[in-house]
């Protein structure tokens, strides 16, 4: 599972031009499934994400999490994060998860983000084209592969 954290001031997800959600403090995360993703990169993930030390403390030095600012969370599905570009200039997504297996795995993503939270998170919709806005804070943009834990 890779995911995309952006550290934000806001952000939103329109569909087909309606608001699905927005947040403002917090963190906007793309996440990416793949057939070999597990609920315990689920459990890493979501722990490592909400635990995540991106936002300034008193001393403008980043060492407070989303939960300890009361940040809020956006989960967005993207399977275009498992993208191979080693051959040609047209990428294949060979690696990335079909509906039927990330589905489940991205609804599971969204209850332990919940869970870690403490509160319901904001969310895309899987498969849907959605445009998503944010203003990047910092900027701070940090990739997280759960198959390099250590």
């Amino acid at each position: 599972m890779i995911t995309v954290i952006q550290r934000v001031s806001e952000s939103s997800v329109k569909i087909e031009g309606k608001i699905k959600a927005q947040i403002g403090v917090g963190l906007m995360i793309l996440v990416g499934i793949e057939d070999a993703d597990t609920q315990e990169d689920i459990d890493w993930l979501s722990k490592k994400i909400v635990n995540l030390r991106i936002f300034p403390d008193e001393n403008g030095v980043m060492n407070r999490s989303v939960l300890e600012v009361g940040g809020e969370i956006l989960l967005i599905s993207q399977f275009t994060l498992h993208a191979s570009t080693k051959k040609g200039n047209r990428p294949s997504y060979i690696k990335a998860a079909k509906p039927d297996f990330a589905i489940p795995m991205y609804e599971k993503m969204i209850q332990a983000l919940e869970t870690e939270l403490g509160k319901p998170i904001g969310t895309g919709e899987f498969g849907a084209d959605m445009k998503v806005s944010l203003v990047n804070d910092g900027p701070v943009t940090i990739v997280i592969d759960s198959k390099n834990k250590v």
